[in-house]
């Protein structure tokens, strides 16, 4: 998993694609997340007609204000989902998750890691970073989405643990021209100015943990 946050090139474009109801946070970080599930064995529904299989997913969106979780992890509304499994994207986009099909791959080697996101066939999105495993940091915590399902807004929780790359850089972030014309809303600014970022080769995650109505218990 590569998982980055950036400043955009046009705030106010990054901004516009969150709803009326929530505020983008300052500046309106983006958010990215390419990864690759390369066994169906990995998933917890491995066994059911349903399941997930192997897959690939990259995922976008801004970050949000007044919505951080306990920790000061911000709150982060989804823009684009592309998914490699059918399964999953009907899971998701009944969550009301923008899930739609795509591609993703990271490469490592050596110490150049490359992420790739094809979108309908064509080219969409090329990461790259330097980056040295060494001794693995472990990382636990909870990410917070929201969603609209039936007109109303959703909140959900989404706990993780992670093993992180000691060493971690990213290098570039390039938008190359496929999928939907809303993504490039997206683009980094130049020079690339990168908030968080980290590359693991090994996490787990809850899908979701916790979900309810903005303001709910279960959403607050």
């Amino acid at each position: 998993m590569l998982y980055l946050v950036w400043i955009p090139a046009d705030a106010a474009a990054a901004a516009a694609l969150v709803p009326g109801e929530l505020n983008a946070a300052p500046g309106s970080p983006v958010f990215l997340n390419q990864y690759v599930v390369d066994d169906p064995a990995q998933t917890s529904n491995a066994a059911s007609d349903e399941g997930f299989g192997a897959y690939s997913l990259t995922y976008l969106g801004v970050d949000l204000a007044g919505l951080d979780t306990e920790d000061g992890t911000p709150g982060r509304w989804w823009t684009h989902y592309f998914d490699s499994s059918p399964n999953m994207i009907r899971y998701a986009a009944a969550r009301g998750i923008p899930a739609g099909e795509g591609k993703t791959e990271l490469a490592l080697e050596a110490s150049n890691l490359v992420g790739a996101t094809r979108v309908s066939g064509e080219e969409a999105i090329r990461t790259s970073a330097r980056v040295e495993l060494g001794a693995l940091a472990r990382g636990t915590g909870q990410l917070r989405y929201l969603t609209r399902v039936d007109g109303e807004i959703l909140s959900g929780r989404y706990p993780f643990v992670v093993d992180a790359a000691e060493t971690y850089e990213a290098l570039s972030v390039e938008f190359l021209g496929g999928g939907p014309e809303s993504l490039q809303a997206l683009r980094p600014a130049e020079p690339l100015e990168i908030t968080f970022g980290f590359y693991s080769p090994s996490i787990s995650f809850c899908y979701p943990g916790g979900e309810g109505p903005l303001g709910s218990s279960n959403g607050s």
